[in-house]
């Protein structure tokens, strides 16, 4: 019972402070011109954005595969992304979208900590090649930060990724507790294969250069020509404030975050509001694919026809 009340108090907290922010943002750039500036974005723009998001999903479950060979087939494992990706994008706040894969693919292979360590370490293979990414764009776009109060944020923001990875893998913090035990078992397993720890870099370098050509696309289609390098340095930026759970589905942080950075570089607030309002928008089209899935998943379960395939 204190549990469910403390999961309604963070949820009920997400939404004040998602609606704070917003409000905060909107009424500094006026709804009617954000929506002005979304009505005139070019619909090939928005569309080719989905495709995007749907590809990124897509490649990102080739390299879960490579985590866990021989365990589930593409079709299965590209089913539980979206499913994860839905949960994550659309019913934030209820139940995060990686436990929801967790959920489904230990019910169909029945190993915990494979499961959990599989999952863990898609996501760090991915935020790891987001923080080389921007590491190698920094010295090119560091202009763009130059005499900002955030100058010198995303050095600290590598260099902290670096030293928590040290002792997550270096010192093996926690390997005490029985399934974080399982997740360096899982690691340990890993770290001589190079090949498929390379193949898995490779794939999270072009998911993450497809998200963020995704707003580039975005951007070119509100009629806004910025130089890709921008993207390159603010996008994990703004990927790193939006994964805080502080909001739901990162609304108010993310659009913050767009205007105060996109701001650098004389952006107008409604464009950069419609901007980040436009890659949630098109990231939540391409996750209603999880919701079929979602529910094509539950009526093979009641007709007993779920398969591994």
């Amino acid at each position: 019972m204190a549990l469910k009340s403390n999961k309604l108090f963070f949820l009920i907290l997400k939404l004040v402070i998602s609606s704070v922010l917003l409000y905060f943002v909107l009424s500094r750039t006026g709804v009617e011109r954000v929506l002005s500036t979304l009505k005139g974005m070019n619909p090939a723009a928005f569309i080719f954005a989905i495709f995007l998001y749907l590809f990124a999903q897509l490649l990102s479950t080739l390299r879960w595969r490579l985590l866990l060979p021989g365990v589930l087939g593409l079709r299965k494992l590209f089913s539980l992304y979206m499913i994860g990706c839905f949960f994550n994008t659309l019913l934030p706040g209820i139940i995060g979208g990686d436990a929801v894969k967790a959920f489904y693919l230990y019910k169909a292979i029945g190993k915990s900590s494979l499961t959990i360590a599989s999952i863990f370490m898609d996501r760090y293979l991915g935020f790891t090649m987001l923080m080389a990414i921007c590491t190698v764009a920094f010295p090119f776009g560091y202009t763009y930060l130059l005499g900002s109060r955030i100058e010198w944020l995303l050095p600290l923001v590598v260099l902290s990724f670096i030293i928590a990875s040290f002792l997550l893998f270096g010192l093996r913090l926690g390997k005490s507790i029985k399934i974080v035990s399982g997740f360096y078992d899982y690691f340990h397993a890993y770290r001589h294969q190079k090949t498929i720890i390379g193949k898995a870099l490779l794939i999270s370098v072009i998911v993450q250069l497809s998200n963020i050509f995704a707003v580039y696309i975005l951007a070119l289609g509100l009629g806004e020509h910025i130089s890709f390098i921008v993207f390159l340095i603010f996008l994990p930026l703004i990927i790193l404030f939006t994964m805080l759970p502080i909001s739901i589905s990162g609304l108010g942080v993310r659009e913050s975050a767009f205007v105060v950075l996109f701001g650098l570089i004389g952006i107008k607030p409604e464009i950069a509001t419609a901007l980040s309002l436009s890659w949630f928008l098109s990231s939540a089209v391409g996750s209603l694919l999880g919701l079929i899935e979602y529910m094509r998943y539950k009526r093979e379960k009641e007709t007993g026809s779920v398969t591994g395939g």
